[in-house]
């Protein structure tokens, strides 16, 4: 059994092979049963784990544990913590340990891009991220593999979270700025990419310019938000797997109000990474993307680590 650490995960991951690897996966399909969800409490502590299952044809069976610890942040630790074991799916026998966390931001960034480049303007050049964690530091790299992206706006709940991440994005080359006005950069940008642990909507839909797409990868539990209702009124919508209209408080809330339907969202990524669905059919029209994260994704990646660095021992 390999053990695969977090500086070997990372390398073994970058965006112009994991946006290919992701559409391929989408397009195929694997077995994912649903995740099992449960509320862990300790103390005065809460969090929530997920158990996240799937296996392919490949011959590989994989699952993820991810804790999810909103309140970390005001012990300055991440609210995301993940493991990751790869079994044969022939045989069950372990086949490795990847990181996790590696997997999880690169999976996540990785699919919003996927999800962007059937949704986004060809021309989309400006960017907001909206927070400021571990996924959010790598949107910026993901989506710049499929769009032309120059300029980026950070914002986050924190204004040191978002000033730090917009350095690191200009030692990487991109034109970043953080912003304290969220709805001045909202008007501006070409995609917005909300990732957060936010319960709270972050995005309102009278922001929404023409041709803007939105792209929402932080909320996955029913009392998670990152958007009013109204950004589902008269826009183009799309999830990643059909998991999401049962898990995302952003698509509950505009059930709720009256503004989507189960079957007003056009469809998935596999429909279109299958080629089933056009994706964006103007430059005007406004565009969403509402993510809750497939054990397919994690399973591609941690997939293409271990092949990776299982050919780089045998080349040695």
């Amino acid at each position: 059994m390999l053990f695969i650490d977090t500086e070997q995960t990372r390398d073994a991951l970058a965006f112009d092979a994991v946006i290919p690897a992701l559409r391929d996966a989408f397009r195929d399909g694997a077995t994912v049963p649903q995740r099992h969800v449960h509320a862990i409490q300790s103390g005065n502590a809460h969090g929530t784990s997920l158990i996240m299952p799937a296996w392919s044809e490949r011959g590989y069976f994989g699952v993820k544990i991810i804790n999810i610890f909103p309140e970390n942040t005001h012990l300055g630790l991440p609210g995301l913590h993940a493991t990751y074991n790869l079994y044969s799916a022939t045989t069950g026998v372990p086949i490795a340990q990847v990181d996790g966390d590696v997997v999880t931001a690169y999976r996540t960034a990785g699919a919003a891009a996927l999800g962007a480049d059937y949704l986004a303007r060809a021309d989309a050049a400006t960017l907001l991220i909206v927070g400021s964690g571990r996924i959010a530091g790598l949107v910026a790299q993901a989506m710049r593999t499929v769009r032309p992206i120059r300029r980026v706006l950070v914002w986050n709940v924190r204004s040191a979270g978002a000033e730090r991440l917009a350095g690191q994005l200009r030692g990487q080359g991109f034109d970043a700025q953080a912003t304290a006005d969220l709805e001045g950069a909202a008007g501006q940008a070409d995609i917005i990419s909300c990732s957060t642990l936010s319960t709270v909507p972050l995005i309102r839909g009278a922001w929404l310019r023409p041709g803007v797409h939105l792209d929402l990868i932080g909320s996955f539990k029913p009392e998670m938000r990152e958007t009013d209702a109204a950004c589902f009124d008269g826009t183009t919508v799309y999830v990643d797997t059909d998991e999401a209209p049962t898990k995302s408080g952003d698509l509950l809330s505009a059930f709720e109000a009256g503004v989507l339907t189960l079957e007003g969202i056009q469809g998935d990524l596999h429909q279109l990474a299958a080629g089933r669905l056009p994706g964006r059919r103007d430059d005007r029209e406004i565009t969403v993307f509402k993510a809750v994260g497939s054990a397919l994704e994690d399973l591609t990646l941690a997939t293409l680590v271990y092949e990776s660095v299982r050919g780089q021992a045998h080349a040695s």
